[in-house]
């Protein structure tokens, strides 16, 4: 499906420039690629991206699977998209400063762990059974669209810094594949088998294990 294709395309260079940016806010770099970061993460991860994961794929699943957009896993990612556009917003005038210090690399700290899982829990858990649930009901491709000339410009920006900034490790966060990583997990949504599957669902996965 062409729509899931190119989001996990776009999950892959926003995961490079995540590190990309720890390394210009804790190492040092021009201080001109402040404004270009938050413009990437802005324009093209929040503008481009998130917003066709939401009017896209979302809808879809709302629309044509029947999937409750007010809790579960659809309801805990728009609510990421939100608190780490806010998180984005408070580090805007220190990374158009180049203000470097505790208060900066405490925000990259948390935009960028955050980032990081929800793009673990959307590549590992959502975009797979998405698929997978479209294409039983034989809706095979999705609406999509080219970035504006502005979110183009940023992606262009995003290509660059990755090149020029080497991305910076952080051991501290853990991530990995499945609901049972999601920080959300058994707080705000109680995974995807119980807040996704239909009464045949639960049976096939019983006889499945039955057969084992």
């Amino acid at each position: 499906m062409r729509l899931i294709d190119e989001l996990r395309a776009e999950h892959t260079l926003i995961d490079r420039a995540l590190g990309s940016l720890r390394t210009w806010v804790e190492v040092g770099g021009d201080a001109a690629d402040g404004e270009r970061f938050w413009k990437f993460f802005r324009r093209y991860a929040g503008d481009f991206h998130h917003a066709r994961e939401e009017d896209s794929l979302f809808v879809a699943l709302h629309a044509e699977a029947e999937l409750p957009l007010d809790r579960g896993p659809m309801a805990v990612l728009k609510a990421d998209h939100e608190r780490l556009g806010a998180l984005l917003d408070q580090l805007h005038p220190l990374l158009k400063d180049a203000q470097r210090g505790e208060q900066m690399t405490a925000l990259a700290v948390e935009y960028s762990r955050g980032l990081w899982l929800h793009i673990d829990a959307e590549n590992s858990v959502m975009l797979p059974e998405s698929e997978q649930r479209l294409r039983r009901l034989n809706i095979h491709e999705l609406p999509s669209r080219p970035p504006t000339g502005e979110e183009q410009a940023a992606l262009w920006d995003g290509q660059a810094l990755v090149e020029r900034y080497a991305e910076l490790p952080d051991r501290e966060v853990m991530r990995g594949d499945g609901c049972i990583m999601c920080p959300a997990y058994g707080n705000t949504c109680r995974g995807l088998e119980r807040e996704w599957w239909n009464e045949s669902e639960w049976s096939e996965h019983g006889d499945r294990f039955s057969g084992d």
